[in-house]
């Protein structure tokens, strides 16, 4: 590169208007010297353009001082030094130089040589790469064709948690560190949360009501998006390194189901006893004016909810299951709890499952669609997984259960006349327009509170669906595909949970296959004991 050199120049005008530039008088002092007090200093530099094409001169002003020219005019041969010489680096120094002329127009700091380097030794875009926030918006519309239910978890995500904490760092200098500090920070809200509920002030508690704790599944989630992200970004924008594939946090292990035995049942009944007494006593505290009994009574309240359940997943026993399933026999849709609890049904395929894919000769169903709740609204759609659109083969009396509404259902069609839907479902209002999936989570609700039992959630029944079958003696693999599982792993690790009575069998099997005689010794007498005291 030629003709490098560094000069002064002002902006002063002739009384004709013409410019002086580098031959204004007040540019040097008397003796000569520069007059740091006057003019700017510009650096000129002639860089190669494109192959076969002549050369150009690179002008660039307004520093302080000729080292900072200097300085500035190195850096930026350096810079057009980086691409490979000849015919295979000619797109590399175009865009190299595209970039530092960019950068001078815009007056901000020429790009860091090493960064520069890496992007072009790697293959990288040099124009400007996008935030985390840019690319999670425009990554985000460019998902139209995945389920809505994945769609509005990608949603969520993004807008709570990945956009606020990492919006805005530059895709490409996006660090584990930046992904762990975020994760930190989720932490930090959750105790706050738990702060405020166990001992905040009334104003306090009502700010975060209806606020949840992001727990270490949902964690795992909001980390598989900014992957699957990220994943796609080095497709596009060619990051080198995926920072969510290699944050640690918590495994988030699905909870595994704990059974209703009758010492927990026992616990349970006292729970709601002394919640009973703890309402009331709040109640009178609070007639009288006693805050400080108030705030106790009103924590004790919260504590005796919070620890109703041992664990998040309950399951019943099978006594406690038949008790439900008599009491519910009075339930229009009965049917359907009945499947759930038999068969082990998700409550969208429940909801989702069709006449026309159901067999009742054969015995069979056909789990082809569901019905999935996005908010409020619900929508129909395929199974959860590849291995969630399976055949059901159904029990004598689940079969009996079915022809029986069956006829129920075609009675409401005759009543309603014109105004009947045909929906196709099996399961259906009375007027035979879907079933809303959260309308049958509380008819659900209703059932079991009439009915005294320990609670459970609905997706609870498909829980002890599994328990119910391994019981029987059912194969774990038959079980997985009963359940739609993808594998029998995740059957034998979340869905299942062994009854005592099961427990309690194994162990005697287990005793059993070893013989043994009557403890004497070698002489016939008892056998005594060897250790010292």
């Amino acid at each position: 590169m030629r003709g490098d050199n560094t000069y002064k120049r002002c902006k002063c005008r002739t009384d004709e208007g013409k410019e002086l530039g580098a031959k204004c008088p007040k540019l040097r002092r008397a003796d000569g010297a520069w007059n740091p007090r006057h003019g700017v200093w510009y650096f000129r530099l002639e860089v190669p353009a494109a192959d076969g094409q002549a050369r150009k001169v690179m002008k660039r002003g307004g520093y302080d001082s000729r080292d900072d020219a200097a300085e500035a005019r190195d850096a930026v041969v350096n810079l057009l030094s980086i691409p490979e010489k000849g015919p295979n680096g000619a797109a590399d120094r175009a865009a190299v130089l595209t970039l530092v002329e960019e950068t001078l127009r815009q007056r901000k700091p020429l790009p860091d040589y090493d960064e520069v380097r890496r992007r072009v030794r790697t293959g990288q875009r040099l124009d400007k790469v996008p935030t985390v926030a840019e690319w999670l918006t425009s990554w985000l519309a460019g998902r139209r064709t995945i389920k809505s239910a994945t769609y509005r978890s990608y949603e969520s995500h993004v807008r709570l948690y990945l956009v606020p904490h990492l919006g805005a760092v530059p895709l490409d200098r996006l660090r584990v560190a930046h992904v762990a500090d975020m994760f930190a920070a989720i932490a930090a809200e959750n105790e706050r949360l738990a702060e405020v509920r166990a001992d905040g002030t009334d104003e306090e508690r009502a700010a975060v009501k209806g606020r949840r704790a992001v727990g270490a599944a949902s964690q795992q989630r909001i980390r598989a998006t900014l992957r699957k992200a990220l994943n796609d970004a080095a497709r596009e924008v060619e990051i080198t390194v995926n920072p969510a594939a290699l944050v640690e946090i918590a495994s988030g292990k699905r909870p595994k189901a704990i059974v209703w035995t009758p010492e927990r049942v026992e616990v349970w009944r006292a729970n709601r006893a002394r919640r009973v007494e703890a309402v009331a006593e709040l109640g009178d505290a609070r007639r009288c004016g006693d805050r400080y009994a108030a705030e106790n009574l009103r924590r004790e309240v919260d504590h005796l909810d919070a620890t109703e359940r041992p664990s998040r997943v309950m399951v019943w026993t099978a006594v406690q299951t038949g008790r439900f399933l008599d009491y519910a026999t009075r339930d229009r849709l009965y049917a359907l709890y009945h499947l759930v609890a038999f068969r082990g049904l998700r409550r969208g395929e429940a909801c989702g499952i069709r006449w026309s894919d159901t067999d009742l000769d054969a015995g069979t169903i056909e789990v082809a669609e569901q019905l999935v709740q996005l908010g409020w609204e619900v929508e129909a759609g395929t199974p959860k997984s590849d291995s969630g659109a399976r055949t059901v083969h159904l029990d004598a009396e689940s079969v009996k259960e079915l022809r029986v509404w069956r006829k129920t259902q075609l009675a409401e069609r005759m009543r309603w006349g014109p105004a009947w839907t045909d929906s196709g479902r099996i399961f259906t209002r009375e007027d035979g327009a879907e079933l809303h999936p959260a309308s049958v989570t509380d008819g659900f609700a209703v059932l079991l509170a009439l009915a005294g039992l320990p609670p459970i959630r609905l997706h609870d029944l498909r829980h002890g669906a599994a328990t119910l079958a391994l019981s029987a003696g059912v194969d774990i693999k038959v079980v997985q595909e009963l359940l739609g599982h993808s594998s029998s792993q995740i059957t034998r690790d979340t869905y299942t949970s062994v009854v005592p009575e099961l427990a309690r069998e194994a162990a005697e099997k287990t005793a059993a296959l070893v013989p043994r005689g009557k403890a004497t010794g070698t002489d016939g007498l008892p056998l005594v004991s060897h250790t010292q005291k």
